[in-house]
């Protein structure tokens, strides 16, 4: 078998060296690379900062979806389908293998809720709803996406299906995820939330964002994680300091934790300011970046053969390979996927928790509904803070006076002349009663109703 296996290999490299070869590229013949890639670019210019083997053919595993990402919002921008559009699960989304979300033949989804899922949950359900509801077919779909990368020059990417599962004419390469990344971030900025949303909400179930870094690096956001035996541990990631956006790439590490090390301190160096930066020779753009005739390195034995007994998965170092064992969500917002800090040995860049108080995006089946806007939830803390500003407005004659102070109400008391005052709340009967009743009686009953009025701007403050 492993003879069979990489014989068919060849024909995947073949593949990115014609799409080369086409578009009149030159390219370098070398064997295949026995690192891993990384790639380090500047969003806005397109500078490459830093790269190692970022144009040597590799397996992108779930990386994909970011193309199947982009062919459907696309297909949203030119009116073909909708965010609100409603798509049916099919026996060959049902069939898939996972990380899925492992919906029955014949349930709904919009498109808004089925891009949540493959995004975050990395769902290889979801990218065939997507594909066979904004195409018609995933064979339609996929000439779709290479028609795309082709276009975008990705000029060694090669697509078979719409998820990332193994197959060996699946191919890509760092320079051409880093393209991809880019056009996503400058064509769609409008849709920018979804790829760095931290966690969704199905029912009582919360699942996670695979990508590690948006709890662990502060300024993440964005993108995608992938992961099969054959390709290693993969990530394009972004990330934003003092208005300066980068995109990581990170292929063939040999775990996630690995990968997010790996990514942050790519990251790092490209925020850093270094004295003798002027000294390294420019390495041009992500478009300049001559692809390499290789065959994509098969990682199968080094990430998955020595490790039988704690089988890697997507998200994290123990459980099955990518495609044979789901990883299910929790119904603990904080329990599942918490960074291991002590798998980050050897960086001090990393830390854990920043995602902690992001409230989990809800996701549902069915159509839209009304009580949901799109994308990204928004913050639960502002909605109280604006309650006590309508509250405290509502007494004129305490905001004339001393408003901060806490028994101010005496003052009321002392103006028993005007009787008019007492009929102005009228908004709240108990009020309008304790003023008329408490013109000589502190002690009395007067005193009790009279609390409420301080009390509810306390909690609304909190």
């Amino acid at each position: 078998m492993p003879s069979l296996q990489k014989l068919l290999v060849v024909p995947a490299s073949a593949l990115a060296l014609t799409a080369a070869a086409g578009l009149g590229l030159p390219t370098l013949d070398v064997a295949a690379a026995r690192a891993d890639a990384l790639l380090l670019v500047d969003v806005d210019s397109g500078k490459v900062i830093n790269e190692q083997n970022s144009t040597y053919p590799w397996y992108p595993a779930s990386v994909t979806k970011l193309m199947t990402t982009y062919v459907t919002l696309k297909a949203v921008r030119d009116h073909r389908v909708d965010l609100t559009s409603v798509l049916t699960v099919s026996p060959t989304a049902v069939a898939q293998q996972p990380s899925k979300m492992g919906f029955k033949v014949g349930t709904r989804v919009t498109v808004d809720n089925a891009l949540k899922m493959l995004l975050v949950h990395s769902a290889n359900d979801m990218a065939v709803v997507l594909a066979e509801g904004v195409s018609g077919s995933v064979e339609k779909f996929i000439d779709e996406m290479n028609a795309e990368a082709q276009r975008l020059g990705m000029t060694q990417t090669n697509y078979v299906n719409p998820n990332g599962l193994p197959a060996d004419e699946q191919i890509t390469s760092a320079r051409d995820l880093a393209v991809l990344a880019r056009a996503l971030i400058l064509e769609f900025p409008e849709y920018d939330y979804y790829w760095h949303i931290a966690s969704i909400r199905l029912g009582k179930r919360v699942y996670r964002n695979t990508n590690k870094l948006i709890d662990a690096y502060a300024g993440t956001d964005g993108m995608k994680t992938g992961f099969i035996c054959a390709s290693g541990f993969n990530l394009v990631a972004t990330a934003t300091r003092s208005g300066k956006r980068l995109i990581a790439v990170v292929l063939g590490a040999k775990s996630s934790a690995s990968r997010a090390v790996k990514a942050a301190q790519l990251f790092e160096r490209g925020f850093g300011n270094d004295p003798l930066g002027w000294l390294v020779p420019s390495l041009g753009t992500v478009d300049s970046l001559v692809p390499v005739a290789a065959i994509p390195p098969d990682l199968h034995e080094d990430i998955c053969e020595n490790n039988r007994r704690r089988r890697p998965t997507e998200d994290g170092d123990d459980g099955g390979e990518a495609g044979t064992a789901a990883a299910a969500g929790t119904n603990d917002p904080g329990e599942q996927h918490m960074f291991p800090l002590s798998s980050l040995r050897g960086t001090g860049v990393l830390t854990s928790g920043l995602a902690a108080g992001i409230a989990p995006v809800e996701v549902y089946t069915g159509p839209a509904r009304n009580n949901i806007t799109l994308g990204a939830a928004p913050a639960a803390a502002p909605a109280p803070k604006k309650k006590p500003l309508a509250v405290v407005a509502k007494p004129p004659a305490a905001s004339s006076v001393p408003t901060p102070a806490a028994k101010s109400t005496p003052a009321a008391v002392a103006a028993p002349p005007k009787p008019t005052t007492a009929t102005k709340p009228s908004p709240g009967s108990e009020k309008a009663a304790t003023t008329t009743a408490g013109s000589k009686a502190k002690p009395g009953v007067p005193t009790p109703p009279k609390p409420p009025l301080q009390i509810t701007p306390k909690t609304d403050t909190q």
